[in-house]
């Protein structure tokens, strides 16, 4: 069966096929309002329609669909309905402040009106026990209500549910002939009544458009297999993906991982410090064997606390905005340029069709970090998507001629000051998520893929001190390519309290506050049977199932958790089985934090992640002739096609190696090997394997 990877983008849609072996890359425009639309245009373009309808097609798809609605905050028309009391939990959220000294900060926005806030009776405890019985007459009050309101979607949180969802579940199905519901002890069954509210709420508003257009999808592709990219790196069925709208947010830039792993992986590099460089963001995250997740992520000014992969994303792309500020500094960002009017060298669009730059013609086009690239001669016109789209290098000159006018230098100095500001941006991000987290980055390669990544990573690693630097093939596509590398996978987890018992042999039995190995292993394998119940359901083989559990611990009095891997327990008297994930926690948090301590550890959630089998995938190979020359311009730059490469193949810098959806750029005193699959493995004044 043919494999497709999807990646819908804001601009672009890309398309990466394998088939018996051979990877084909396609892109189209994007088309937000209905973005069906271009993945159907491609799959047509690309004579894949006969292959889809026929089932002999496997689509993955990774969308920005979810990502967008929660930014720009165009979710559905959404209720809330809680506890009495607790109307505005979502409002009040934990009072933090974005700006913590500013006396008069803007107001926040509010994820739901008041009018649509309602609550309804049902209570219990923190110990899981009702309090308060959900009546009839509470139901018929809150669907009259909801009647009244007419949301399209529907958010249910009442406080501790996820230790009994009996009440939710009522409440689920009164409310369910009226709008789509999401529930939060299905969603996200941890303890933080705020945090499970918000997941719960972008779910239902986000719910119904993911479902609109995926059914859409679905119906003009039947019977194609087609999955969908989760924020973890893992895919759904599409369709159970409309339930599981808030786990899609990181949908994209989660492929583009799992791609630089499995080429990570390809090259013997399996440690990646990681940068996915676009038009409007970059987005950092490292890559140790594994892609690493975490619960403490957000969308916008909204906590997301459901599994997603670990990444930090900062507004420097390549259409990042060069400007003076009030102190007469150049400054880059974090506005972009976007699509339209896009980087003043986009004269034309990819169809060669002129477009408006600018609604007010009075208004002097800005200059950004590709307008820089241009002027270096990094980026070349003849070359540029292919030599689909061509470049305007006096429309770049112009744009940054007013900037150099005020810096008093020349334009190709202000254009590498511009380039200077942005790496300094990225490599600060990129010490974010590795150095001060306590990660020696002279283990990692530096892993650049987007469509600008390439053209910044020797001067990232030179600002980094690394010596080491992986430019995927295809890098320009490569989250459509990481689509094809994930695997079916099921994230679940649930809040439990209580103590691991420091001494096993004089641990109260009866005691509620501490747990045992067994008691611990019964919550997993109430998850477990879930999830492979789950999986089953999309066609995956029990026996290829693979199960991995953790625990979510923390010092007793503490309000952060650390993750720790958890190992089944062999026999019931088996006493070092707590002992050891205790000494992995200490272990854990003193790498993390500096310092551990000689006090009780919590239990907050136990974790189960389930994959299939991974995709058995092979890159095709580049054959081993002789060496290519490059093509000299007449500056003297030394300019290789990457289609042309050739497996051995050394290339010293400074050189610029072209391909239709992305540039490398090599550096003075930095060179490049190319291995048997085509990724460039870059390193600084040394000899190459």
């Amino acid at each position: 069966m043919m494999s497709l990877g999807v990646d819908t983008g804001g601009t672009f849609t890309d398309f990466v096929l394998l088939d018996h072996g051979l990877l084909r890359i396609h892109k189209v425009l994007s088309t937000p309002s209905a973005p069906e639309q271009a993945i159907l245009q491609g799959i047509t373009e690309m004579g894949l329609m006969d292959a889809a309808t026929s089932g002999e097609l496997r689509i993955t798809h990774g969308s920005t669909v979810a990502t967008n609605a929660a930014l720009e905050n165009k979710g559905v028309k959404t209720a809330f309905v809680t506890n009495k009391g607790f109307a505005d939990i979502l409002t009040i959220g934990r009072q933090s402040r974005a700006e913590l000294y500013n006396l008069q900060p803007r107001p926040r926005t509010i994820p739901v009106e008041k009018e649509l806030c309602f609550e309804t009776g049902g209570r219990i405890n923190a110990n899981g026990q009702e309090t308060s019985p959900i009546s009839e007459t509470d139901i018929t009050i809150l669907i009259d209500a909801i009647k009244a309101a007419k949301p399209e979607a529907i958010a249910i949180c009442q406080l501790f549910s996820y230790l009994d969802p009996a009440t939710e579940k009522a409440i689920e199905t009164a409310l369910t002939p009226f709008a789509y519901v999401s529930r939060s002890s299905e969603i996200l069954p941890t303890s933080g009544e705020y945090e499970r509210g918000i997941a719960t709420w972008l779910n239902a508003s986000l719910g119904p458009l993911v479902k609109r257009y995926i059914d859409q999808l679905r119906q003009a592709l039947f019977p194609a297999n087609i999955a969908v990219m989760q924020s973890t790196g893992g895919t759904i069925d599409a369709k159970q993906a409309a339930d599981h709208a808030v786990n899609m947010l990181l949908s994209g830039p989660a492929g583009g991982l799992s791609g630089a792993r499995f080429m990570g992986n390809a090259s013997n590099t399996p440690n990646l410090l990681t940068f996915d460089m676009g038009g409007t963001s970059t987005d950092v995250a490292t890559i140790q064997g594994h892609i690493k997740l975490t619960t403490e992520g957000s969308i916008g000014p909204w906590p997301v606390a459901v599994p997603q992969v670990d990444m930090h994303t900062i507004g420097a792309g390549g259409g990042s905005i060069a400007y003076i500020d009030d102190g007469g500094l150049l400054q880059v960002g974090p506005e972009s340029a976007g699509a339209y009017p896009g980087p003043a060298c986009y004269k034309r669009t990819i169809n060669n069709s002129n477009v408006q730059r600018n609604k007010n013609n009075n208004k002097p086009i800005q200059p950004t970090v590709t307008d820089a690239n241009v002027m270096l001669g990094r980026l070349r016109p003849e070359l540029f998507l292919g030599g689909n789209m061509t470049l305007d290098v006096n429309a770049a000159q112009q744009a940054l001629q007013p900037l150099a006018n005020q810096l008093n230098l020349s334009l190709t100095d202000t254009a590498q000051g511009i380039i200077d500001i942005a790496n300094d941006h990225m490599a600060s991000a990129l010490r974010v998520i590795s150095v001060q987290r306590g990660v020696d980055i002279q283990q990692f390669h530096l892993c650049s893929f987007g469509g600008a990544g390439g053209l910044h990573v020797c001067a990232l690693a030179d600002a980094l001190q690394m010596e080491k630097a992986l430019v995927p093939i295809h890098g320009g596509v490569l989250s459509a390519f990481g689509m094809l590398t994930s695997v079916t996978e099921r994230q679940l987890s649930q809040s439990i309290s209580g103590i691991i018992p420091t001494n096993i042999n004089n641990r109260v039995n009866n005691s509620n506050t501490q747990r045992s190995p067994e008691k611990i292993q019964h919550y997993f394998d109430v998850l477990i049977a879930e999830g492979t119940k789950a999986l089953q359901q999309e066609g995956i083989d029990k026996p290829s199932i693979s199960v991995t559990c953790s625990l979510d611990l923390r010092y007793q009095g503490q309000s952060f958790f650390l993750n720790v891997p958890w190992t089944k327990y062999k026999t019931e008297y088996e006493k070092s089985a707590l002992t050891t994930i205790a000494q992995a926690f200490h272990q854990q948090h003193y790498h993390r934090y500096g310092h551990a301590l000689d006090i009780d550890i919590e239990i907050v959630n136990v974790r189960v992640a389930l994959t299939g089998q991974q995709p058995s995938i092979e890159l095709p190979t580049i054959p081993t002739q002789p060496t290519v020359e490059p093509t000299l311009t007449t500056e003297g730059s030394r300019i290789y096609q990457r289609s042309n490469l050739v497996a051995g193949q050394i290339i010293h810098g400074p050189a610029l190696i072209a391909e239709t959806v992305s540039t490398t750029y090599i550096d003075i005193n930095w060179q490049g090997y190319i291995d048997t699959v085509g990724n460039i493995l870059l390193t600084k004044n040394a000899t190459p394997p």
